[in-house]
């Protein structure tokens, strides 16, 4: 039986499949199943995200996943000093961060 991967949602048994996703849920998303197929998440152990001057804004349980992100460089800042965590993915940035994920995550 193979091993499976589940989101946890909001809590609550909430989901919200209705609702946009944020840069960091998304971030969170891919950083989990990294972590569940074995991939090395260890790049954002020593990325500091406290330079950007939103990094107050990231939700406790995404820190991990947007250290990760930046560090792998599965996500981007919106400007050279914001990463906006609590904003809206954009059809392009899941696109970006999805194609940087296969070719520098999934190999």
């Amino acid at each position: 039986m193979a091993a499976s991967c589940s989101l946890s949602g909001y809590g609550g048994g909430v989901f919200g499949p209705e609702d946009d996703i944020t840069r960091e849920q998304l971030a969170s998303i891919l950083y989990r199943y990294a972590q569940h197929k074995g991939y090395d998440v260890s790049a954002g152990e020593q990325t500091n995200i406290l330079s950007y001057t939103d990094a107050p804004e990231i939700s406790e349980y995404a820190i991990p996943a947007m250290q990760w992100a930046c560090g792998a460089g599965v996500i981007q800042g919106m400007t050279e000093s914001t990463l906006d965590p609590q904003g809206s993915a954009t059809r392009a940035q899941v696109a970006a961060m999805l194609q940087r994920f296969c070719e520098n995550i999934a190999q």
